[in-house]
């Protein structure tokens, strides 16, 4: 016979005494179904969809209007704490609050839930035509709290068509491109507030410049020295916001160059703000999504700590650091997203649904990459040549060597800062058409 403690059923529970531990029987758990919620038109019965312009729910079939319910929490929006019994509570409500269709891609494998009514073929995700509709599980935890959407879909053309046409690496019959329409998006983001406290040491370099007496030449030199002292320091940050995606079914790069969102725009969460648009459950847990949120948190802590060293020079760096008043929301951010083809190939580009900030995939024409990276190089590449030349000269008639000095060192230079400068755009390129 083994003995456990606390004996199963038992849950701590407040005390009275501080230090002593009190346990409790546990409440009996009772399921409740989920808040089901359908938007139809109290007129023609049709299906109504979220207003974008104002906030209400209007009907495209017979013009009723239902004006705004939608209360700004901002800032204010309730944050949950790492414990146990804040995760249960978190936890109550589950599912969409409303009747939904699940979209699953058998292409990228990316899930997405539909309004009531609608029906699509084609995956907001990669493009796909291979996707398959079924009930949307309300099994998830239910977000708190959304960003609405401030743009209209039929501003997401324009500024898709002005950023694809921006830069000079892309193909030029791109600008006439046709870009498909956008999908408007809920995605799942958790947000995290904390406080760190670090204390770091390191020694830190310094350049000092010292004289020497030079024998062979009678007379004294300057010389420089790296001198290495012990330092050390205190670093608090506080952490407000800082948002890790939910999904990793989308790009991280185009999802953080998007994470521009104003929170205090933030509202509670209704159904009603889903109607006419797609929306994603999260498939990063809140521990994992913690785990990242924690490493970012970390970084910039560090980056703050070798900040406030004297120089840049440092080396055995250490840090010993804490993380207090830790709290989490889940919420859903507005995205709109379109996959477009150009010669074959898909592209994905997504618009925050709330700023405009736009972000994507954009084809490149690699010939006119090349000219361009050519035409840089070339220079430091001739002169290089020419003072080798010099040099091959020189050895036969020896005045020569005095012209390969000027051309070989200047032409060194010009090739390595060319070639800089060309790596760069080489880089560039790639992460244009390979996010």
């Amino acid at each position: 016979m083994t003995n456990t403690f606390p004996p199963p059923g038992f849950i701590p529970a407040e005390s009275a005494i501080p230090g002593i531990v009190v346990y409790a029987p546990a409440p009996e758990e009772t399921e409740t179904q989920p808040e089901i919620v359908e938007f139809k038109c109290p007129q023609c019965q049709a299906m109504t969809a979220y207003s974008v312009a104002d906030g209400g729910l209007r009907c495209t079939y017979c013009g009723y209007y239902e004006p705004p319910t939608r209360t700004i929490v901002g800032k204010g929006a309730q944050e949950f704490e790492f414990t146990v019994e804040t995760l249960a509570v978190a936890g109550q409500a589950h599912g969409w609050g409303e009747t939904r269709k699940e979209l699953q891609c058998q292409n990228c494998n990316a899930r997405a839930t539909l309004p009531p009514g609608r029906l699509t073929h084609t995956c907001p995700f990669c493009g796909s035509n291979r996707v398959l509709q079924q009930d949307a599980p309300q099994d998830t935890l239910r977000p708190r709290f959304l960003i609405p959407f401030q743009i209209e879909a039929d501003a997401c053309r324009p500024i898709a068509e002005k950023w694809l046409g921006s830069s000079w690496m892309t193909p030029k019959s791109l600008k006439q491109s046709t870009v498909a329409g956008f999908t408007g998006i809920y995605l799942p983001y958790w947000t995290f507030d904390a406080v760190t406290q670090a204390e770091w040491k390191a020694e830190v370099g310094h350049q000092e410049t010292r004289r020497r007496y030079n024998s062979a030449t009678k007379s004294w030199e300057s010389y420089t020295v790296t001198v290495w002292r012990w330092e050390s320091g205190r670093v608090r940050k506080f952490f407000d916001d800082l948002l890790v995606p939910g999904t990793a079914k989308l790009s991280r790069v185009l999802l953080t160059q998007l994470q521009n969102f104003d929170m205090h725009a933030l509202v509670a969460y209704e159904p009603q703000y889903l109607a006419g648009f797609l929306a994603q459950a999260y498939d990063v847990p809140l521990e994992k999504a913690w785990e990242e949120g924690r490493e970012k948190m970390r970084e910039a802590t560090r980056d703050a700590c070798r900040g406030q060293a004297s120089t840049s020079q440092i080396r055995n760096f250490s840090m010993a650091l804490d993380f207090s008043e830790e709290s989490w929301r889940y919420v859903l951010a507005p995205i709109y997203m379109t996959v477009f083809q150009y010669e074959g190939q898909p592209y994905q580009v997504m618009i925050n649904g709330q700023t405009g900030a736009i972000a994507g995939q954009r084809p490149v024409d690699w010939n006119k990459v090349w000219l361009v990276v050519g035409a840089i190089v070339a220079p430091g590449a001739l002169l290089s040549l020419l003072g080798l030349l010099a040099i091959v000269l020189g050895l036969l008639l020896p005045p020569a060597l005095g012209a390969a000095a000027v051309l070989l060192v200047p032409g060194v230079i010009l090739l390595i800062i060319g070639g800089m400068i060309a790596f760069s755009i080489v880089g560039k390129a790639r992460r244009m058409s390979d996010v």
